[in-house]
């Protein structure tokens, strides 16, 4: 695209002259002149035209002469630079042209070749203002997205915050002592944790959505209010529960064309019996001596929202807590945290620390293991959600 140049000199000779001089240019479509007799004159090109780059402008000019032009401009058109074209270089002309925001100042008779340099000179100047309010337009623009976004982001982590289990309810759980923490690597988390409780029936829960940020919180509010909606239904068949739960979930995400799932293991605990389902990280026993069973949850379930069916692959598994007993979920956020050279922090430091610290209650259990998986992360980044709960039979 041709560089627009506005040529203003009442002169008759000015445009056959210029066109003369900067043919070439012309034929190349490098320069497109465009010219005003004066001031007003400009003023209305340059209102018809808003991709004019470049004024050339004589002082002396009836209606409105250069100077005036120039106050013009300054403040109604600054990304446009103005050379002045004059025979009256005096001092005096010069110094009010430069002080009202001239970018150079050329005397006539015009020397083609100074003009020419000058006018790559000013051309180049222009582009620079260009790309800067250009660069600052868009950094305004992604500035204001960037608010929007984290608005969007806090509103949703509040949201997650306040359907967490609050500890009044925890300590409602007869016959269990509970203690959960969450952090999310980003303002929004993808992992999910809940306990739930209604008419004597308890449900826990604990998942891990693909990714963080917003889709991965709003599908993490789907799934706690599908949850709580079957578990008030009173649906206590596990397949059906499941299928329900994974239709739900599956169905929304389509609408979403979102292709995020989650794994998910639920909890029923009735007087010392937990019913296990569901497909999630290896769910952590200990017995009150310290001892450690692991029990692998592959073959209990399907990721929720894979699949549009998965009634085929869900199943359960019985397990009985005695006093002092327990049972430590957690997502993969603890197991893979990486300190600075790249070690996982590793299901085997885990249990270690759980066997080490099972004599406590479950929020000292609980905060033996965050502390020591913080100080194992150190100054490296967080790249996961951290979620842990601690389950100890009373």
């Amino acid at each position: 695209m041709p560089a627009k140049i506005l040529v203003v000199d009442d002169e008759p000779d000015i445009e056959p002259l210029i066109r003369q001089k900067f043919r070439k240019k012309i034929r190349c479509k490098e320069f497109q002149f465009i010219f005003a007799c004066n001031g007003v004159d400009a003023l209305d090109k340059l209102q018809a035209d808003s991709d004019i780059d470049m004024v050339l402008t004589d002082i002396n000019m009836p209606q409105m002469d250069g100077l005036a032009l120039l106050m013009k401009l300054a403040a109604d058109y600054p990304a446009i630079k103005t050379v002045i074209l004059s025979a009256y270089g005096d001092m005096n002309n010069i110094r009010a042209a430069m002080n009202l925001g001239a970018f150079d100042f050329l005397t006539k008779p015009i020397d083609f070749q100074d003009l020419e340099i000058t006018t790559y000179k000013t051309l180049n100047h222009v582009q620079q203002i260009k790309q800067a309010l250009t660069q600052e337009n868009y950094l305004k623009r992604l500035e204001a997205e960037n608010l929007r976004l984290s608005t969007e982001l806090d509103i949703t982590r509040r949201l997650q915050q306040m359907l967490l289990p609050t500890e009044t309810e925890l300590r409602q759980i007869q016959g269990l002592d509970i203690a959960g923490y969450m952090q999310p690597a980003d303002e929004v988390g993808g992992d999910y944790y809940d306990v739930l409780q209604h008419n004597g029936r308890v449900k826990i829960g604990i998942g891990d959505i693909t990714g963080h940020g917003l889709a991965s919180g709003v599908l993490m509010l789907m799934v706690q209010t599908a949850v709580r909606t079957l578990l008030v239904n009173n649906e206590t068949n596990t397949v059906n529960f499941f299928s329900t739960l994974n239709q739900t979930i599956y169905h929304n995400l389509q609408r979403m064309r979102c292709d995020k799932n989650l794994s998910l293991v639920l909890i029923d605990y009735h007087q010392g019996t937990l019913t296990v389902s569901g497909q999630h990280e290896q769910m952590i026993v200990l017995r009150s001596e310290g001892r450690i069973e692991r029990i692998d949850t592959i073959d209990l379930g399907f990721p929720i929202g894979l699949a549009e069916a998965i009634a085929d692959f869900v199943a359960e598994a019985t397990l009985k807590l005695y006093p002092g007993d327990g049972v430590v979920l957690y997502t993969d956020g603890i197991t893979e945290a990486e300190d600075i050279n790249g070690v996982q922090y590793g299901l085997e430091r885990l249990c270690q620390v759980l066997s080490n610290n099972w004599h406590k209650s479950a929020c000292e259990i609980k905060q033996a293991v965050i502390d020591q998986v913080w100080q194992h992360i150190g100054n490296q980044k967080v790249h996961d959600d951290i979620t842990l709960l601690i389950l100890k039979q009373q």
